[in-house]
């Protein structure tokens, strides 16, 4: 069974960066991707970031992309999330997720599927 357990969520001034971790332990596969998604109370998860299981085929939503980067240490089984140039609107609990799907479709990944972490909070003040 795959666990996932994200940390490094906290409170950042506007324009400031933060790196969320995800390490992964149970079985893993060659195959799928791990990513990110984020939901603010009151609206639907929404997907963030993903990466392969290989470590190649990272894709962003178009809200992150150039601001937030997505990267893996196979040997460690963890993702991280590098957000720089942080935005109010940034503001949400993240979620780590991890699915057999690849990365280019796991923005596809519903709240029931997959695998998901408990969340960590990240709060953008402005």
């Amino acid at each position: 069974q795959v666990q996932l357990v994200e940390s490094g969520g906290g409170v950042v001034q506007a324009g400031g960066s933060l790196t969320l971790s995800c390490i992964r332990s149970g079985r893993t596969y060659s195959h799928g991707a791990m990513g990110w998604f984020r939901q603010v109370p009151g609206e639907e998860r929404e997907f963030v970031a993903a990466i392969g299981n290989t470590g190649a085929g990272a894709t962003y939503a178009d809200s992150v992309k150039g601001r937030f980067t997505i990267s893996r240490d196979s040997a460690a089984e963890t993702i991280y999330l590098r957000m720089n140039r942080l935005k109010p609107e940034d503001t949400a609990v993240y979620y780590c997720a991890a699915d057999h799907l690849n990365p280019g479709v796991l923005f596809l990944l519903s709240p029931h599927e997959g695998t998901w972490g408990q969340g960590t909070q990240v709060t953008v003040s402005s």
